[in-house]
């Protein structure tokens, strides 16, 4: 970067120079110096200028990255720090639409002939299912020993849109599912009571889950301000990444959240150290966000569901790959379980949201969510005790029609009417699910990279080099 103080003392000279030249009646060497002059104004006004190609922060564009700046002191000493927000001390996190981040950088499971079931979307991500919109707001900043409130922060926050920006407000249908309640999913009462899901999904982790519920109800009524004088009951779920962040610290806001609901696209997804996943780890490597889609034929129809993961469990001795027991294979560099770190082998908790475009009823929806801890069996997995692993399906259909506001008091005469398909052709979808959700975790692991946060706690990235040796064995 130029030193920007000489730029004024460089045009002053030379405006001199050239009313020198012109007194003395030398044209070419004002010619020259205005030359001169110009070649300067590019240096310094068009050179340093940003390209908007440049990827945004996520695990592949990260190494390219200049080290992020901490606000938290002040320049009077160590000793000082500077208050206030701490959405204002970190600089590096960025927001990331569904279609940006490097996708293009990152291999993906399929990558590597790894023998995977079913006919994914055009994507292979829960984008597939039309309508839906995936951002991230990532935030990542500092090393070292942990001070509380200021970081190392290794979070962010995931954000879905069930029926895009244009329809914030009109409920789908949806229901959830828990195998484990150790853990939080915000809005769970409401969805077994009407079985609608009307908001964006935030997923974050488990600290912020306050921070996020408020910025998206903020974001939600900014966003279609009819809503403002209704009551809200959004979903935000959450897993611990207390190993790699400073969890105690106030660094999801809701500016952060809003900023996370503002990047969502359709489109390719990024994967790995993104959004809610950036400080989460699957299997004692590095985990975070994965997706992937299936498309399902009943009768003459084509339909397709999409998963999302954010994943942050299992442990090592566990790992199943395509069959293929590789827990045992891979026992080396696992600092998560053979440190006295005081969390047990495979503590963390999975978030899994699930969409279709199939037409169905709320309870449908729930049977849907209660098929995904069989995708996460297929990669080994007992569900520990120490993990909350909760899962939300949605059907991105019959827009509305399960709306409950008092708008309904005014025509009480009007009957609902839902879509929705036969009880006994819901087996193509059940088979759609448990395929993404086998496939959603090893895109988790294969987009890993090494991270170190907190502490100098280490997260090693999965050894995909090591993956055809295995896999023929």
């Amino acid at each position: 970067m130029p030193l920007w103080p000489l730029a004024p003392l460089v045009v002053i000279v030379v405006l001199g120079y050239v009313t020198y030249e012109l007194w003395r009646g030398n044209p070419w060497q004002v010619i020259i110096a205005v030359g001169a002059l110009a070649v300067g104004y590019l240096y310094y006004f068009v050179y340093p200028l940003p390209t908007t190609s440049q990827p945004l922060d996520d695990a592949r564009s990260r190494p390219r990255r200049a080290r992020c700046r901490r606000r938290g002191r002040s320049s009077d000493g160590p000793g000082n720090r500077v208050r206030g927000s701490p959405h204002n001390r970190i600089q590096c996190g960025q927001a990331m639409t569904a279609t940006e981040g490097g996708r293009e950088a990152t291999r993906r499971a399929r990558d590597y002939r790894i023998e995977l079931d079913g006919i994914p979307g055009r994507w292979n991500a829960i984008t597939d299912v039309a309508g839906v919109e995936v951002g991230y707001r990532t935030l990542i900043d500092g090393g070292g020993a942990l001070e509380q409130g200021y970081g190392p922060v290794r979070t962010g926050v995931t954000a879905i849109l069930p029926l895009g920006r244009d329809r914030i407000g009109t409920s789908c249908p949806a229901g959830w599912f828990s195998l484990n309640g150790n853990g939080e999913m915000t809005g769970t009462a409401w969805l077994d009571e009407v079985g609608a899901l009307s908001l964006p999904i935030g997923i974050t982790n488990t600290h912020a889950v306050g921070a996020v519920h408020r910025g998206i109800i903020d974001w939600s009524v900014r966003q279609n301000p009819k809503l403002a004088p209704r009551w809200h009951l959004p979903v935000v779920a959450e897993t611990w990444d207390g190993y790699l962040n400073d969890i105690n610290g106030p660094h999801i806001t809701g500016d952060v959240t809003m900023q996370a609901l503002d990047a969502a696209r359709s489109g390719p997804v990024p994967e790995g150290s993104v959004g809610g996943g950036t400080g989460m780890n699957c299997y004692a490597f590095k985990g975070g966000t994965g997706t992937a889609s299936r498309q399902a034929q009943i009768g003459a129809r084509t339909y397709t569901v999409g998963t999302l993961m954010q994943a942050n469990f299992g442990s090592r001795k566990e790992l199943v790959i395509a069959g293929h027991r590789l827990g045992p294979e891979l026992t080396g560099n696992n600092p998560m379980e053979d440190t006295d770190w005081f969390s047990p082998p495979a503590a963390g908790s999975c978030i899994t949201v699930v969409a279709t475009d199939a037409p169905l009823l709320p309870g449908q929806c729930k049977a849907l969510a209660r098929r995904v801890p069989l995708g996460l069996a297929r990669t080994g997995t007992t569900g520990s005790h120490f993990s909350g692993d909760l899962f939300l399906a949605f059907s991105a259909t019959n827009a509305g029609a399960l709306d409950s506001s008092f708008d309904s008091q005014t025509s009480p005469d009007v009957l609902g009417v839902l879509e929705f398909l036969p009880w006994g052709k819901m087996d193509a979808l059940y088979e759609a699910v448990v395929q993404c959700v086998e496939e959603t975790v090893l895109n988790v692991l294969v987009a890993g990279r090494t991270m170190t946060g907190r502490d100098n706690h280490v997260s090693p990235g999965f050894p995909v080099d090591r993956l055809p040796q295995l896999l023929a064995q």
